[in-house]
């Protein structure tokens, strides 16, 4: 399993909205530059994550998009799902009936548990906490005084 461009560039986009006063408007090309993803990528990005009830989209002038809830109320795990679809590591574990192997497949309970844990660690992981990453890594590091 490999995220496609469409959930990074989702990601990134989150994260700059993230950042941004709650309720403010930002015009697509705006997160666009900032989050270094091509506009047309990141348009179809936003109206995904519209629909999925993850930020709000505003037409007309002064529109734009906003998160539609606390930063670190949004996982990870939403953004990706709400572009991607359901993470699955295999097709056995979100469809059944896709593998005949299921009750016999030594793999299978492998999977399902490298499946959870990745679901555990996408739950966990909220825009808020990784907004204030970015913060502080962009931040200028101080050196170190000489004596």
């Amino acid at each position: 399993m490999q995220l496609t461009r469409g959930s990074e560039y989702a990601i990134r986009g989150m994260l700059y909205l993230a950042r941004q006063p709650r309720g403010r408007k930002v015009m697509t090309s705006t997160i666009a530059r900032a989050a270094e993803v091509p506009a047309s990528f990141l348009a179809k990005a936003l109206q995904i994550l519209a629909r999925s009830g993850i930020v709000e989209s505003y037409r007309g002038t002064g529109g734009g998009f906003s998160l539609l809830k606390p930063a670190g109320e949004i996982t990870l795990r939403q953004i990706v799902e709400a572009v991607e679809g359901d993470i699955a590591l295999n097709e056995c574990l979100v469809h059944k009936d896709a593998c005949k192997r299921v009750g016999t497949c030594p793999a299978h309970k492998i999977w399902k548990e490298a499946q959870k844990q990745l679901l555990r660690v996408l739950d966990k992981a909220n825009l808020g906490d990784l907004a204030r990453d970015a913060a502080a890594l962009e931040r200028p590091h101080k050196p170190a005084r000489r004596r």
